[in-house]
């Protein structure tokens, strides 16, 4: 699609190519397995941690965190955001997690996981390409990245571990600690908050925002990129044999994951055209709760359950889907603009 970045364009190619050279290194490379095994700390690969924090970075240090104050001005968009990221999202991951997977608790886990990440990051471009609100999306976002870090271990916490048993899946054999899910948020997403907001406000201050954002901001999306292909090299170059033994499991992934992100975005597109928001803002609204933020996910995966979980497995499907999907739900968005607000 024009103006979609080269490399952003073909991330599901990257990633199908990553996961291939993961797999030929770990077969026949017995080796480098073996080295890269011995650079571990307790349960954590270091060289897969650094990683991880590193694909973090660049898009937290993109947020525009001075552009909150935008969201006030539109109390009831907002209200809808908060309502479609922090509560239907996430119960509708859960739900199709269920419908789909109830016989494999460890991708549904995974799935769920993606469910409670919210988007910050690719969600800017999907919003610029359907030429949505560039101020209401980046206000979102900054809010958005300030409830992850409130917010994604109380809830990945309650629908992973209880809610299953509450609705009477005594089966469901998944369960993970509060304070697991919390060290991994703040260990993958507060410690790169915290560089990305310094690196933000002390380059801002020091060159001036036009130079940040044209100048600098633009170098960083590839760091989260290779960030994010090594760490996929990385996975099935460990544990890839474990990790994809059943080749189906990428579709039994991507199908609810194809799901979601086409009811999200339809859903969210109906109540922000309700409410009169205009398409612009009607847009931003509909893509950042269409969204997931799998770099988060893909994170809390590995640190909680380990690099070759099935949980780890079924977050790294989410890129996989969401590039091909989100594309093509911004020509439905331009169709949509062209159909519904013409007049506005």
């Amino acid at each position: 699609m024009k103006g979609l970045a080269f490399l952003d364009r073909y991330l599901t190619l990257w990633i199908l190519l990553a996961m291939a050279l993961g797999l030929g290194l770990g077969a026949s490379q017995p080796g480098l397995v073996e080295a890269l095994s011995s650079l571990s700390q307790g349960s954590t690969n270091l060289p897969l941690g650094a990683g991880l924090i590193l694909m973090m970075i660049p898009p937290l240090a993109k947020v525009k965190y001075e552009e909150l104050g935008v969201l006030w001005r539109e109390k009831r968009l907002l209200g809808l955001s908060l309502a479609q990221n922090w509560v239907i999202g996430p119960l509708l991951m859960f739900a199709l997690a269920l419908a789909f997977l109830s016989d494999r608790p460890h991708l549904m886990a995974g799935l769920i996981l993606i469910g409670v990440a919210r988007c910050i990051a690719m969600v800017v471009v999907w919003s610029e390409l359907a030429q949505g609100d560039r101020e209401f999306t980046a206000g979102l976002v900054a809010l958005n990245s300030l409830f992850q870090i409130c917010f994604f271990a109380p809830l990945a916490t309650l629908l992973v571990t209880y809610l299953p048993r509450w609705m009477g899946f005594d089966s469901f054999e998944v369960s993970i600690a509060f304070s697991e899910v919390a060290f991994s948020v703040g260990l993958y997403l507060g410690v790169p908050f915290l560089v990305g907001f310094l690196l933000r406000f002390g380059l801002v201050r020091a060159k001036g925002r036009l130079w940040y954002e044209q100048s600098f901001a633009p170098k960083l999306g590839p760091i989260t990129l290779v960030a994010l292909l090594s760490t996929i090299v990385l996975m099935f170059t460990l544990k890839g044999e474990a990790i994809l033994k059943v080749p189906l499991d990428v579709l039994k992934v991507a199908l609810p994951l194809g799901v979601y992100f086409v009811v999200m975005f339809l859903v969210s597109f109906w109540a922000g055209h309700r409410s009169n928001g205009g398409y612009p803002k009607t847009a931003s609204l509909a893509f950042t709760a269409a969204s997931n933020n799998f770099e988060l996910a893909i994170a809390v995966a590995i640190g909680v359950f380990g690099i070759g979980s099935e949980e780890a497995f079924a977050a790294v499907i989410g890129p996989l889907v969401e590039v091909p999907v989100l594309v093509s739900l911004v020509r439905l968005s331009l169709y949509f603009r062209d159909r519904y607000f013409a007049a506005s």
